[in-house]
Parts: structure tokens; sequence; C-alpha cells
């Protein structure tokens, strides 16, 4: 028995991009129809979200029967917090704010098994089948099939970004641009040559050293980032796109009066 291969994982080893979409809400339908239309990854979010582990199990039950990859944004706590996700069976997990290539061991020392690292071994969660794949295979094929992101979103980490770049076990370095404009004093500034100046050192780097390069973008600027060497690349999030439908509606119907009697047809 095998656990279930990583799509996101088959599509970036294979050259192509692969597609996200994040989600702010909690509920598990809006992933499975995340997962229906055909993106190949759903993120969902324990850093900035009041989600729990419960509404993570339901999102990876609604994602992985269309072969939808789930990545967990991990909240910054210990190893447990890290681990839990992985163990419901999340496909990757997202660490924010990593500030130090000290930091990124850490990431690597307890998300991965022997050799690697030495992520506390369970096996008897969703990830392991419940223990019906064999201990040894179960280390093997969780080192191969899930994967590790790191969001650099501080100007800290960019003085050993190389460093970072190399260390076995960090499986994609991820550009987040909105706190990182915050962190160089220049919160917002989207058009800010420094902006995009880290943008594409994120991206060279890592592809420099094997790693699979992440950021934001949109359809707009979707295939810029392509060039940039961007292979995975969030598209959009639900609660942006409910707010563009709703207001779409209620700007077309908002203040229409009502007929009077006499002028119903």
């Amino acid at each position: 028995m095998n656990m279930r291969p990583s799509r996101v994982l088959r599509k970036m080893r294979e050259g192509y991009v692969a597609t996200c979409v994040k989600l702010n809400s909690s509920d598990h339908r809006i992933a499975e129809l995340a997962a229906m239309c055909g993106f190949d990854c759903v993120w969902v979010d324990l850093e900035h979200v009041p989600n729990g582990m419960h509404s993570i199990e339901k999102a990876v039950l609604a994602t992985k029967i269309y072969d939808c990859d789930l990545l967990t944004r991990v909240s910054r706590g210990g190893y447990s917090d890290y681990i839990r996700p992985l163990e419901a069976d999340s496909t990757g997990i997202m660490v924010p704010h990593l500030m130090s290539l000290e930091d990124a061991k850490y990431v690597q020392y307890y998300t991965k098994f022997h050799p690697i690292g030495r992520r506390p071994i369970d096996g008897g969660n969703a990830d392991g089948k419940y223990c019906l794949i064999d201990a040894k295979e179960y280390m093997k094929q969780a080192n191969e099939q899930r994967f590790v992101v790191v969001q650099i979103e501080d100007p800290e980490p960019l003085t050993e970004l190389e460093e970072i770049c190399q260390l076995p076990g960090i499986d994609m370095i991820f550009f987040g641009p909105a706190d990182f404009s915050q962190g160089a004093g220049i919160p917002c500034e989207w058009d800010n040559p420094y902006i995009d100046q880290t943008r594409r050192l994120v991206a060279k780097t890592a592809r420099k050293y094997g790693k699979f390069a992440g950021t934001v973008g949109g359809t707009g600027n979707f295939s810029d980032l392509v060039k940039m060497g961007y292979n995975f690349i969030n598209l959009g999030a639900d609660v942006i796109a409910l707010a563009a439908y709703f207001q779409d509606i209620v700007s077309k119907c908002e203040g229409k009066k009502a007929v009077t009697v006499d002028e119903i047809e």
C-alpha cells in the first residue's frame, strides 16, 4: 500500500507549472469545488485564519478525491504544529516568515524523516494509511511525496538565501510580497523596484539549487511569473472571488425602485 502521490510534485517534476488557490473560509465544500474545477492545489491556513485541525482534515478529504493536493500554512509553534497537518494527510506544509538558515534547519529537522531529518514517527494516521503502510516505506514515501515550503517574507533571510536553497528537505522557496514590502519599509508599494528585484532573486536562486519556486499572482501576471522561474503560483482567493461576485450583483440591482400598482405589467 502506498501514500497518495502529490499532484503538485508530479507536475513540477515533469516541467509544468502547478496552480493553487487560497481559501480563507473553513468550509470544505469550497475546497471541494476548487478541486473539481481543476486546481492542482488548495491552500488552507492556520497562521491568519481561525481554522482548526478538524477543518484541515475535512479539506484533505474534499480535495484528494479529485487528485488535488492540500497545502496547509502552519502556525509558528512547536514541531507538533508542523507535523499534525502532514499526519492529517495534507500534501504539503508552508512555514511562514522564515528568518534564517538556522530557522530553515529547524524546519528541515522536524518535517523530514531520516536520512534528511528526524521528524517524529507515528504512521497511525491518515498519511500512513493507519499503519497499513510499512514503517520504513512510509518514511521513504513521505520524504518523496510530501513537500515542505518556506516563505521568504522578510529582508533578513536574504543574506543566507543561497545556503537556505541548498538545504536538503526544503522543497520550495515561496516569496510573499505583502509582508516583505512591510519589512522592507515600503508597505504595499507593489511597483517598487526592490519588490521586483527580490521576487526575481528568490525564483532564480531557488531554481539554481534545484528547489521549486512559489509565489502569489493572478491571471494578469501569470506568464511574467513563469518567465521569472516560478513553477508554483497561487492565482486567487475565495474571499476575493466571492466579494467580486457579490459586489457585481449588488451594483446592478441596488437602488431599484419598486413599481406602483398602476405600473405593474
